[in-house]
């Protein structure tokens, strides 16, 4: 091949009167200076760096973000999709709550400012800020300090949980509560007619009888916590037997809560509403507080079971390794990936509404399994007082249920009747559910 190229590049240096010598290569002969391309460097995130998405309602500042976000043909600021929450200057953002209305965010920080808060705070459930004097109904729009009496600079946030209004910050000190305390659920003896509008209470609870704290849960009206020995404590609205203590009254001291829990070792506690379910190390799942959509095992015509109950339906369906309770409905996770409902609503077993009285198989192709994808399981659920998620071990996040105001990221406020993948560009971690808006905590993916 070379030999044909230099015979053609010496005719035609004869043709136009000249010789093909070293000194006179055709161009196309000749060595050509490489180009020095730019180095293009992306930016990469920090290990354990997270971030924050949000969708929903904006109305009440639980978004975090003064910018309106809502689709321009609605009346109502909403965002439909998933919208990143940039913190700016404030430090790396560990773990998320969501309540009525509201959102907190523990951060990594070295002063005192680890917990941050925005939305409606009307009951003071974000802390006392001097600005608030000037307002008559206090709404947070982007995230501040939730101020803390903390003793030292280095203390670290365990768990948040929020309720109806009133919100639970467990750190390495003990439990600081603070928001509405009408029933209770601070952990701190009622005062009649109490005015929690710009209120200054933070109370502080250093331990259960001397035993650390492991985690917080909140439901509307009352608090519970797990011990490290596995035991369960709760305080607050008692009406429909939430509590567990076996009557229906409020309390404000956290009492042990007996009954089947008793010698177990609880290892997650779940309610959004007043229907509380709790999972053992053996992977036994237990029940107590409303069941007026029968999903706990209530005796009789009762709809309310007022001590901790096992659900032994529960039983045939592998280990469970994860429970959720929503307002009307329950739902439970093996270690196949297996997703399991029951209750009512919109379940995620078909496009209507149902009541289902025992757990259900919601279709695991549903979830992203399928001949291209075998090894796609679900690890985690999560749900809110109408909506319902669940997340893969690729960190893909699937909704479903109730949709008034976007709070299922789908894009659209449609009720949706099957689990639908939510598009977000991060690996998704967790989210907390509040009762029209959702944020969700994740790890970027460089």
């Amino acid at each position: 091949m070379f030999n044909v190229i230099r015979n053609l590049a010496t005719a035609v240096g004869r043709r136009n009167g000249r010789t093909n010598s070293k000194k006179s290569k055709p161009k196309f002969m000749k060595k050509q200076k490489l180009k020095v391309l730019p180095i293009y460097k992306y930016p990469t995130s920090k290990p354990g760096t997270h971030r924050v998405y949000v969708w929903g309602l904006q109305e009440h500042g639980a978004l975090g973000t003064v910018k309106r976000i809502s689709f321009a043909e609605e009346s109502v600021a909403y965002a439909g999709f998933p919208h990143r929450l940039s913190f700016g200057e404030y430090n790396d953002v560990t773990d998320i709550a969501t309540g009525y209305g509201f959102t907190a965010f523990a951060v990594k920080s070295k002063d005192h400012k680890i917990v941050y808060g925005s939305g409606i705070n009307s009951d003071s459930q974000l802390g006392y800020h001097p600005k608030d004097e000037k307002l008559k109904i206090p709404i947070v729009n982007e995230p501040r300090p939730v101020f803390i009496p903390l003793k030292n600079k280095t203390t670290k946030v365990l768990g948040l949980a929020a309720g109806r209004a009133h919100l639970l910050i467990l750190t390495d000190e003990g439990l600081y509560t603070v928001g509405n305390n009408g029933y209770g659920q601070c952990g701190r003896p009622i005062i009649i007619n109490e005015n929690y509008l710009k209120s200054r209470a933070i109370h502080f609870i250093p331990d259960m009888k001397g035993v650390k704290m492991r985690s917080v849960t909140a439901g509307q009206d009352h608090s519970m916590v797990v011990t490290e020995k596995g035991e369960v404590y709760a305080f607050g609205w008692g009406a429909d037997g939430q509590t567990g203590l076996a009557h229906y009254r409020n309390e404000y001291k956290p009492s042990l809560v007996k009954g089947d829990l008793a010698g177990e070792n609880i290892v997650k506690l779940t309610c959004t509403a007043d229907c509380v379910l709790a999972l053992s190390d053996k992977g036994t799942v237990f029940g107590w507080g409303n069941s007026e959509y029968s999903q706990l095992p209530a005796i009789g015509d009762s709809q309310q079971i007022n001590i901790a109950t096992e659900i032994k339906m529960c039983s045939g369906l592998g280990q469970i390794v994860d429970i959720a309770s929503g307002g009307s409905f329950c739902m439970v996770l093996n270690n196949e990936g297996d997703v399991f409902v029951w209750g009512y609503g919109i379940l995620g077993l078909g496009p209507e509404v149902q009541s289902v009285r025992k757990p259900t198989l919601i279709p695991k192709t549903l979830f992203g399994v399928n001949a291209f994808e075998p090894n796609t399981k679900v690890i985690k659920i999560f749900s809110g007082i109408n909506q319902l998620g669940a997340l893969t071990n690729q960190g893909n996040l699937y909704m479903w249920g109730r949709n008034k105001y976007g709070a299922l990221g789908l894009g659209h406020r449609k009720d949706q009747y099957f689990p639908l993948k939510v598009s977000i560009g991060a690996i998704v971690q967790k989210i907390s559910c509040g009762v029209d808006h959702t944020v969700s905590l994740c790890k970027p993916y460089i």
